[in-house]
């Protein structure tokens, strides 16, 4: 198999994931002023995103921050993996699953404890790829420069051999610094066409350097 690698972004790359509100239909429902829900959790979600908090933790915050009896705290956390996991974005789906063989594919995704078991019993993306970096499991968010060398070092590639798509601009741009290609994910036309585009280049071959 062939050293090129390809590895995408989850949310809003392999996953629709347009905002439901839902955050602020809680804060009416519990009147409370607009920014009160993420103002109180914050930190827990910065924790859950590094994994520094576990699943469980994450839940008896959000109840005792938010004041909610065991049935709301579920129905919370029913609506947050809601918005989180979207819908598949069947398209560029397809099109990475019939990459298979061709090059090497892997993930890296800044994500929320408890987003690999969700995402593999819903997408099964561990069987769309080789290997999946999730924040929450190597303790690093993009755009750390760290988070992408240990993407490359999981699919043993080098860096200037791969192409990474993500939707935020500031990912983009330091997966470039961290020496890989990069496109930034508008829609799936012109990504299956950048794709098409890193593939057909073929891997880039070391320059041999002759001895003085």
């Amino acid at each position: 198999m062939t050293e090129t690698c390809v590895i995408l972004d989850i949310g809003g790359v392999l996953e629709i994931t347009p905002e439901t509100g839902w955050v602020r239909r809680w804060e009416k429902r519990l009147e409370l002023p607009p920014g009160t829900v993420h103002e109180r959790m914050r930190d827990v979600w910065r924790a859950g995103s590094v994994g520094t908090i576990s699943e469980r933790e994450v839940q008896e915050q959000v109840a005792v921050r938010l004041g909610l009896d065991a049935h709301q705290r579920e129905a919370f956390m029913a609506d947050l993996w809601a918005e989180y996991l979207g819908t598949p974005n069947e398209d560029l789906i397809d099109y990475v699953r019939g990459l298979q063989g061709h090059c090497r594919l892997g993930i890296l995704s800044n994500s929320f404890v408890g987003a690999r078991e969700r995402e593999t019993t819903l997408y099964h993306f561990d069987e769309l790829v080789e290997q999946i970096v999730y924040s929450h499991e190597i303790g690093i968010e993009k755009p750390d420069l760290r988070a992408f060398e240990a993407a490359c070092a999981s699919l043993n590639v080098r860096p200037e051999n791969c192409l990474f798509i993500d939707d935020v601009a500031v990912n983009v741009e330091a997966a470039q610094v961290a020496g890989m290609q990069a496109h930034l994910f508008e829609d799936n036309a012109r990504t299956i066409t950048r794709i098409a585009a890193h593939l057909d280049a073929g891997p880039l071959v070391p320059r041999c350097v002759p001895l003085a």
